[in-house]
């Protein structure tokens, strides 16, 4: 039985060893698992970024998020140089293990473009608004 199926089938409570489960990742081809940044207290989807293992288990230790940028091939440590940090709060895997939620506290914008999220075109009826501007 995988791990997924044993946690789906676990009790409340129940504990697996973080590194079996980090092992059973389906990294994809590029070695990566999608991340979601979600502020902790209120709820608010922040962005999307990507993990690999050296950015999860930095983040994991340091408390302090890290991805991976897959557009400089390297691991970006979210607001090494803007200030704008996210401090991790708790990381929960989803059912199948393909995607981790980290739900953190966000000092200042999470967005490059300075607005507080990504997700700031929102699609209405025929057209994509902006409903957000940075600094907001």
């Amino acid at each position: 039985m995988t791990i997924w199926k044993q946690l789906e089938e676990a009790a409340l409570d129940e504990r697996r060893p973080l590194a079996t489960v980090l092992d059973a990742i389906p990294w994809n081809a590029d070695g990566l698992i999608t991340a979601i940044a979600q502020q902790h207290d209120s709820g608010e989807v922040l962005m999307l970024a990507w993990m690999n293992r050296e950015a999860l288990g930095e983040t994991l230790a340091s408390e302090q998020v890290c991805y991976w940028s897959r557009s400089r091939q390297t691991l970006w440590r979210k607001g090494e140089s803007s200030g704008h940090r996210q401090r991790l709060v708790e990381a929960r895997l989803d059912c199948d293990g393909d995607a981790v939620l980290l739900l953190v506290d966000q000092q200042g914008p999470a967005c490059h473009t300075g607005r507080p999220n990504c997700f700031y075109n929102a699609v209405r009826g025929d057209a994509v608004q902006v409903i957000t501007v940075p600094g907001q």
